[in-house]
């Protein structure tokens, strides 16, 4: 089975568990600044999204996943202090595959390139 080019996992680090249903959405930058979504997805079972994207390559730029925490803790009964969590990155070679995890937690989060 092929995979979008840019693929993603949620950890909820305060329950020790996957991120189920915490919706995400995946922007392209322009060169002016501005932002033009280019994908959606809502994490499953095991905290992951693998099709933001067709398979294939992409193009080399900027790009945004953004992930709308402040939903996914409401529907888990807790409150959080970053309502979004936005994290920007650059593609210099369309042919890798890039992975952008997270491990969030009501009150911090932290991200990293994968494989």
């Amino acid at each position: 089975m092929s995979t979008s080019p840019i693929t993603t996992h949620v950890l909820d680090t305060s329950r020790g568990c996957p991120a189920t249903g915490l919706a995400i959405s995946l922007s392209s930058v322009e060169a002016d600044g501005s932002f033009h979504e280019i994908g959606a997805g809502t994490t499953d079972q095991d905290g992951r999204i693998a099709d933001l994207l067709p398979a294939g390559e992409l193009d080399v730029g900027r790009y945004r996943i953004t992930f709308h925490t402040a939903a996914y803790f409401e529907t888990i009964g807790t409150s959080s202090f970053y309502p979004v969590v936005h994290v920007d990155f650059e593609i210099m070679d369309a042919k890798q595959h890039y992975h952008v995890p997270l491990l969030l937690n009501p009150y911090g989060y932290s991200t990293y390139r994968g494989s």
